[in-house]
């Protein structure tokens, strides 16, 4: 009788060997935590640039020394060899299983002769090429937020990738919206054993169905039709459902600082905006879908009619489309006045909706408003708690997650936080729609019963900006 072949014994999965390039560690100096079981691998080269870059107070130096620090840290929990390379299990509290391994040799530049072997980038190429030589059978793989570096390696047959882990999406299609629209037959199939009562002016309604475990709180519902319906999700526990029906800003009767909403987005934003129950609000939209207007009339009639708040504070980066202009003189908000052009325009379109007004009424008014906006520089924001401030951070989207957390870390008791920006017009370097501040913070947020967001989508400037806004 034949023997039975002894079962082959299962090949472990091989793990990669990642190579990272400067510019990963300075975007997200805690990045040599996020490959998992996989190893990590550092060129001389890289540590050299981290040591050129880490002196200045911008966000890449900052980057650049914290990396520093990480990796003492981590070397200096192994006390073997490195050349072995150090576990990361430790270090990374679990985070990471692979092992970390800096270059302790020389490794020759075996490069194409065309490519200069002073330059940094070509000499990583190099290391990437000798480890790709030393283990044949283990994916090298040059992680890079420089495109032309990704090019250049894929040229010479590596492997190079984004850096990813910092992406909140991969497809920025997939961003919550703020905003749900039900199917036509939605009571029919929700309806039964509705429970109805009327509270504070709104109608609130309790339904159960298979679509309520999918709202989330504070999103916006609404049914296309005649009559059409609109609502806002207050409470979902299983499959029960609560909402509430909205405030029509649309009315007149309902005008904000004489502003009316011009469509549903601007509906559902203003009724977020006039809601003292919700402390954080997002909205993104193109430019021209109004923004800035419905955030500065909503924040001005409750700071100078209701006087839920004591003033506007509103501050933005300053990262220049063009070239910069050079030093700015004067005092703080002398220096960011031209960067508050949207500010100006918008308060010229509040101050002239008051038609009774004359011009020495419209003049006094608009000195009444100037003295309760400031205008505040990123800068010299860490350290500093707003109360009862309504704190508008404009061109939210060329914020990192990390000065996100910055800023809205600072609100104080009372205060509530409006960030604007349209995440198509990213002017930031190494930020992508993904990984903007803004993206962050409208996913983490979704959901908690005091944020809310909506993506605006009609621009109600002129006919002129919607079509540029189309074609061009």
């Amino acid at each position: 009788m034949a023997r039975k072949p002894a079962a082959k014994a299962k090949s472990e999965p091989v793990t990669k060997i990642f190579v990272l390039d400067t510019n990963v560690l300075m975007h997200d100096p805690t990045s040599l935590y996020r490959f998992e079981e996989h190893d990590v691998y550092l060129p001389i080269m890289t540590l050299e640039e981290l040591d050129n870059n880490k002196k200045g107070m911008s966000e890449i130096s900052r980057n650049a020394r914290q990396a520093t620090r990480t990796l003492d840290e981590i070397v200096c929990s192994f006390e073997n060899g490195i050349e072995s390379g150090i576990p990361l299990d430790g270090p990374s509290k679990r985070l990471a299983s692979g092992r970390l391994f800096l270059q302790t040799e020389a490794i020759a530049a075996d490069l194409p002769a065309a490519l200069p072997t002073s330059k940094y980038d070509n000499q990583i190429l190099a290391v990437v090429i000798h480890l790709q030589r030393k283990h044949p059978r283990r994916p090298v793989i040059l992680v890079s937020k420089d495109i032309n570096m990704r090019i250049k390696a894929r040229a010479l047959g590596l492997e190079a990738q984004d850096y990813f882990n910092d992406k909140v999406l991969e497809d920025t299609d997939l961003l919550y919206t703020g905003m749900r629209q039900l199917p036509a037959d939605f009571w029919d199939k929700h309806g039964q054993g509705m429970e109805s009562w009327k509270q504070d002016g709104h109608t609130m309604y309790r339904v159960k169905g298979p679509l309520s475990s999918q709202m989330l709180v504070n999103e916006f519902l609404f049914i296309d039709g005649d009559p059409a319906f609109a609502a806002i999700v207050k409470d979902v526990s299983g499959k029960t459902a609560e909402f509430a029906t909205l405030t029509d800003y649309t009315h007149p009767k309902n005008g904000i600082w004489g502003i009316t909403a011009r469509n549903r987005e601007q509906n559902f934003a203003l009724n977020l905006l006039m809601n003292p129950a919700v402390d954080f609000i997002t909205l993104l939209g193109q430019a021209g879908t109004g923004k800035t207007l419905l955030t500065l009339a909503a924040g001005l009639t409750q700071v100078l009619e209701t006087k839920l708040y004591a003033e506007i504070i509103m501050t933005r980066v300053t990262v220049p489309v063009g070239e910069d202009i050079g030093f700015l003189p004067g005092t703080e908000e002398e220096k960011m006045t031209p960067w508050m052009g949207a500010l100006e325009d918008n308060l010229d379109v509040l101050n002239k909706t008051d038609e009774q007004a004359g011009d020495w009424g419209r003049a006094a008014t608009m000195d009444l408003i100037r003295s309760r906006i400031k205008v505040k520089s990123l800068n010299f924001m860490r350290g500093r708690t707003f109360l009862n401030k309504y704190l508008i951070i404009d061109e939210a989207q060329n914020l990192t997650p990390k000065q996100m957390k910055t800023l809205i870390t600072r609100a104080g008791p009372g205060t509530k936080v409006v960030c604007l920006g349209n995440i198509a017009q990213i002017d930031t370097p190494y930020l992508t729609e993904g990984s903007s501040g803004l993206t962050y913070v409208v996913d983490r947020f979704k959901g908690w019963e005091h944020s809310g967001h909506i993506t605006l989508q009609r621009g109600e400037r002129s006919r002129l900006a919607d079509h540029a806004a189309e074609v061009l």
